[in-house]
C-alpha cells in the first residue's frame, strides 16, 4: 500500500511540475500554441526591445563592451553567441539594447573629438552631431539593413530552407556589428593623424589617410559576411566578400591619382554645418 501511495504521489508531483523544455510551450503537433506563437512575432520581439532601451539597469553593458572588444579581436565569437541566442531565445536578433547604448555614446564621444580637430564651434558641433547620428548611422543602418535583409531573404536562403528567413533586427545587428570597427577606425584612431599628417597634401598623408580607410571598410565586409555565414540556412554568402576587389582596385587609384578620402570627408562635414 505504501509503494502504491508513493508512485502515485510522485506522478502527481510530476503532473504538478511547469516545464522548462521548449516542448512545454508547443501543442502536440510540435507548433507553437498561440499565446507562445504571439510572444515570438517580430511586433512583439520590437516591443521588448524599445521597452528595454529606457531601463538602463536590465542592460548588461558589461557584455555590450565584452561584444565590442571582440569585434576587433574575434568577431567569431560575437556570432556565436547570436546562436547561443537563437537556441536559448528563439531569435537570432539581440534582445538587449545595451550594444546600441553603448555604440551612441562612443559616436557621440567620437564626433565631438571631430568637431574638436576640426575647428568647429559649439553649434556647428552639435549639428554634425546630430546629422552622424540621425543620417549617417540611424538613416543610412536602417537602409543597408533592409537591402541586406531583402537580398538574404530572396537570394541566400536554401531551398531546402525556406521556413526560415533572416529576421530584419539581425541584419541591423549585423550592420551595427560592423559598423561599430570602421566608427572607431575613421572617427577616433584617425582624429590623431588628422591635422599633421593626413591633411597635409603630401603622398604619406593620403597614404596613412586612405589606408585607414581600407582598413576600415574591409572590416566592415568582413564582418558583415561573418554575420549572414554564420546562419546555417543561409548558401553562397561568400559573394558578401566580393566587394574586396573593388575596394582594393579603388585604394590603389587612389593612390595613383593622388585622391584624399579623409579631406573629402573633413570637406564635407564642414559643408553639412554651413
Amino acid at each position: 500500500f505504501l509503494q502504491i501511495m508513493c508512485k502515485r504521489n510522485f506522478f502527481l508531483s510530476r503532473k504538478m511540475l511547469p516545464s522548462t523544455s521548449m516542448n512545454s510551450s508547443m501543442q502536440g503537433n510540435g507548433v507553437l500554441n498561440s499565446r507562445d506563437a504571439a510572444r515570438h512575432t517580430a511586433g512583439a520581439k520590437r516591443y521588448k526591445y524599445l521597452r528595454r532601451l529606457f531601463r538602463f539597469r536590465q542592460m548588461d553593458f558589461e557584455f555590450a563592451a565584452w561584444q565590442m572588444l571582440y569585434l576587433f579581436t574575434s568577431p567569431q565569437r560575437v556570432y556565436r553567441n547570436f546562436h547561443y541566442r537563437k537556441q536559448t531565445k528563439d531569435q537570432w536578433a539581440r534582445d538587449d539594447p545595451a550594444f546600441l547604448v553603448l555604440l551612441s555614446i562612443w559616436l557621440c564621444v567620437s564626433t565631438i573629438g571631430f568637431g574638436f580637430v576640426l575647428d568647429m564651434g559649439f553649434f556647428e558641433t552639435i549639428k554634425l552631431l546630430l546629422w552622424v547620428v540621425f543620417i549617417d548611422c540611424v538613416g543610412v543602418g536602417l537602409l543597408i539593413s533592409t537591402l541586406m535583409w531583402f537580398i538574404s531573404n530572396k537570394y541566400l536562403v536554401k531551398r531546402q530552407s525556406r521556413d526560415y528567413d533572416v529576421e530584419w533586427g539581425y541584419a541591423f545587428d549585423v550592420h551595427l556589428n560592423a559598423f561599430y570597427p570602421l566608427l572607431v577606425i575613421l572617427h577616433f584612431i584617425q582624429l590623431f593623424f588628422i591635422n599633421h599628417i593626413i591633411l597635409t597634401d603630401t603622398f604619406i598623408g593620403y597614404l596613412v589617410g586612405n589606408t585607414l580607410w581600407l582598413i576600415a571598410v574591409g572590416y566592415y565586409i568582413y564582418v558583415t559576411f561573418l554575420g549572414y555565414s554564420a546562419l546555417p540556412f543561409l548558401k553562397n554568402t561568400v559573394i558578401l566578400l566580393y566587394p574586396f576587389a573593388p575596394l582594393i582596385l579603388l585604394y590603389g587609384l587612389s593612390l595613383a591619382l593622388g585622391w584624399n578620402f579623409t579631406h573629402a570627408l573633413c570637406s564635407f562635414y564642414k559643408y553639412r554645418v554651413k
